[in-house]
């Protein structure tokens, strides 16, 4: 895997193995057309599953809350539930090791993150916070290859699936990989974004040594993003994301392509999944709250003992709670999807559990228009403005688009209220 102009890792090698036909290769990339979806490999491993919502799947149960035992919520983007069941996968010697992503150096290993195989509760805890940042699996997969043992890999949806296309052809993967733990997905990000980060807060990339995308402040909202650089000389500069000119998520600024074509928010095939709950009172709780969607009878019961113990904190919910956390995801994969795979010919149209349709109103129309642009051309605006080392082109540029994407997407934005004078229709 090595890194494109655009900031994504892509497979390097031989100009023949891109052109050599592989039914094997077809069968394991998540994207494929002739791999299995998320309904097959779901209904082969959740067969039991009480419960089913077209929505997030199959599922045992589902909860919202977090870890009181510490320091999981204290050191966690959300409510800590993810390194809290990663860890006791480990105490009690469920797994041997936990693949996870941990922060890297990038001045010695030329990234910011990678994914590590942890063996331990204090190696564990690195990987704590979410990373908005390409990372790829071959190392890890080549570790659990070569040194036998119970492993658990912890990934967004398309990582989890492309584990499970791949347990499918490969035995000792298969055998060893025993436990998946899912993350809830917008979208994953170009390695881009950290230097247009760096441009807005007045220094430079090579000067950046860490960064934590979601710096958590207890006393404001947990939606309230900070992104937090440190520096090569121990100093620090911090920016909340509304103040960042591609700091609006949804708009899609270093977007990896291949995300416009996907329709697993909630990561259906993952033993257990987290989210983050962005429904009140939970998303104005700064110390952070999930939302947890378990699939599997044994970590079902393992949550439930700590809930009972005081260990976690959790209560029921049901599969339209979870929807209406991650509406606007759910939006943009369900009904999006349908419209934008109709702008592709048959013959190039990726084969969707959504099928292809146009019924939407002519404001959401221009949403997900304008959101695919944004994408596209953020990657090349920002090559453009750093080829010709000026920043300020793509700032500009930036902020501008930025301004039009919510004039129509906002409710008081002007084109939005244009469109709903003329056309009023309830949106979806």
């Amino acid at each position: 895997m090595a890194w494109d102009r655009d900031g994504f890792l892509k497979p390097h090698g031989p100009s023949d193995w891109y052109e050599r036909p592989s039914d094997a290769f077809s069968r394991q990339c998540p994207f494929s057309p002739a791999a299995a979806n998320e309904d097959q490999i779901a209904a082969e491993r959740f067969a039991g599953a009480p419960r089913a919502d077209p929505r997030i799947g199959r599922f045992e149960a589902a909860y919202v809350g977090y870890a009181v035992e510490d320091p999981f919520r204290r050191n966690g983007s959300s409510g800590g539930l993810t390194s809290w069941v990663a860890a006791e996968l480990l105490r009690s010697g469920a797994v041997d090791g936990v693949a996870h992503v941990v922060p890297a150096d990038p001045h010695e290993e030329g990234r910011f993150f990678r994914y590590r195989l942890s063996r331990s509760l204090d190696a564990l805890r690195e990987g704590a916070k979410s990373r908005y940042y390409p990372v790829e699996l071959s190392g890890v997969l080549r570790e659990i290859r070569e040194t036998p043992g119970r492993y658990a890999v912890v990934g967004v949806p398309c990582f989890i699936k492309a584990v499970h296309l791949l347990r499918r052809t490969d035995p000792v993967i298969a055998e060893r990989v025993t436990h998946t733990l899912g993350l809830f997905c917008g979208h994953q990000k170009s390695a881009a974004m950290i230097e247009s980060f760096a441009w807005q807060l007045g220094t430079e990339l090579g000067r950046v040594h860490a960064l934590d995308y979601r710096i958590k402040d207890e006393s404001r909202p947990a939606n309230w993003y900070r992104a937090h650089l440190e520096l090569d000389d121990g100093s620090a500069t911090a920016q909340d994301w509304w103040h960042l000119v591609d700091g609006d998520w949804g708009a899609g600024f270093f977007q990896n392509p291949a995300c416009d074509f996907c329709d697993d928010v909630v990561g259906e095939t993952a033993d257990i999944s987290f989210g983050d709950a962005w429904v009140e009172p939970y998303s104005s709780d700064g110390r952070g709250t999930n939302v947890v969607v378990v699939r599997t009878p044994e970590l079902r019961d393992l949550i439930e003992r700590a809930s009972a113990e005081g260990r976690l904190q959790l209560e029921p919910v049901d599969a339209d709670f979870i929807a209406r956390t991650q509406a606007a995801g759910l939006r943009h994969r369900r009904d999006g999807l349908a419209y934008r795979l109709t702008w592709r010919r048959n013959g190039l149209r990726p084969m969707k559990r959504v099928r292809p349709s146009r019924t939407l109103p002519l404001r959401r129309k221009l949403v997900y228009r304008l959101r695919a642009q944004i994408a596209r051309w953020s990657h090349r605006t920002f090559r453009l403005a750093r080829a010709l080392g000026v920043p300020a082109l793509y700032t500009l540029w930036a902020r501008g688009v930025l301004r039009l994407y919510q004039s129509v997407t906002w409710s008081r934005g002007w084109l939005g209220r244009i469109f709903d004078a003329l056309m009023p229709q309830p949106e979806r």
